[in-house]
């Protein structure tokens, strides 16, 4: 084996290492962010919904939008999309209408309801993001990066999904 080859393997061993721990955070901070979440929820006494679908909410806001929407704009990741929807429907926290063009479709709106667990989660995220800062975690500079370097991978899979299968 070759001097080049060594260094070669070195370098992406130490690559490969540091991508799969990126891998390993990421999925850890989504499970976190949703237990930070419940937790927020439990304290409030709010046991009716879960935080996936508080999140859902969030993420939902002031826009109207079909379940293949959610999953296109980024604002649910999950494969159980129209569980979630029908009971956040049938608990009141989100209208339903079906389209007026493709009846196939639905179309779904947060109420009041929905907009008060918007509101909660919007305020935590808020509290998080006045903490991370005050307490020197993350600066904006920071942020900025690990914003730059997800968005870099996020388009580097979104190729890999389009153009090798």
């Amino acid at each position: 084996m070759s001097v080049h080859s060594q260094i070669g393997g070195v370098i992406e061993r130490g690559f490969m290492t540091q991508y799969l721990e990126s891998l390993s955070l990421v999925e850890r901070l989504h499970r976190l962010l949703l237990d930070v979440i419940k937790d927020e929820f439990e304290r409030l006494g709010i046991l009716e919904i879960n935080s996936v679908q508080a999140l859902l909410l969030f993420n939902v806001g002031d826009n109207e939008v079909t379940a293949g929407e959610l999953k296109s704009r980024g604002y649910y990741q999950g494969s159980n999309v129209s569980y979630n929807l029908k009971k956040l429907v049938e608990a009141g926290y989100m209208h339903h209408q079906r389209c007026e063009i493709d009846r196939r479709s639905v179309r779904v709106r947060l109420t009041e309801k929905g907009r008060n667990v918007q509101d909660i989660v919007s305020e935590l995220f808020s509290k998080h993001a006045e903490g991370l800062e005050s307490r020197a975690v993350l600066d904006l500079n920071g942020m900025e990066e690990i914003n730059t370097a997800l968005r870099r991978m996020e388009r580097y899979w979104s190729d890999q999904i389009r153009y090798i299968y």
